[in-house]
């Protein structure tokens, strides 16, 4: 075996023009540019922080273009981000949770952090909203940003979090009840 045997394959390898080293970096970087703003903006909404937020989308990224098999299909792939994304925001929070319960002189919640832009777009109304969102319950939050933010179906949501559609819609349920009652706008 030689060194050439032992290194990434050049340029123009493959007979279609690119290795398929090459096309899986090629792939990883277009979901990258299609998807990564709502991605990003869907683990702030989860963590209430865009930083973690976007350290969370950028860890999914890396190890997508770490995988073996390359970049999922692109039938799957905004699915796939999406569930990546959920479950990094959950490892985050557990993260948080252990270190809160073994901080004892840190006992402050996370503040949702907005952008320039953010701020100037955000009413009082959406940082109500935003604050009774943050105060449920996770899964709760988790399906109604999917629901209401991403505007994903209840099949979707439920392929997502890995639920059934009927959690899906009794949870989506509860959480607007919720939300009306504590924004004083039930009826």
């Amino acid at each position: 075996m030689t060194a050439e045997d032992l290194s990434w394959p050049s340029r123009g390898a493959a007979v279609g023009g690119e290795s398929p080293v090459e096309q899986g970096i090629a792939d990883v970087t277009e979901l990258f540019r299609q998807h990564h703003v709502e991605l990003v903006r869907l683990a702030a909404l989860l963590v209430r922080s865009r930083e973690a937020g976007e350290d969370i989308v950028q860890d999914v990224f890396i190890r997508i273009h770490a995988r073996p098999a390359g970049p999922p299909d692109a039938a799957g792939a905004l699915a796939y981000l999406r569930q990546a994304v959920v479950n990094g925001c959950r490892s985050w929070l557990r993260r948080q949770a252990v270190a809160r319960r073994l901080s004892s002189a840190d006992r402050t919640a996370v503040n949702v952090e907005e952008s320039a832009e953010d701020a100037v777009v955000v009413a009082e109304n959406r940082r109500r909203v935003q604050a009774e969102l943050s105060a449920m319950p996770t899964r709760r939050r988790e399906v109604l940003v999917l629901r209401y933010y991403l505007g994903l179906s209840e099949a979707e949501i439920a392929r997502t979090l890995g639920i059934s559609q009927g959690t899906v819609k009794s949870t989506a349920a509860r959480g607007i009840r919720a939300l009306a009652r504590a924004l004083g706008e039930e009826s």
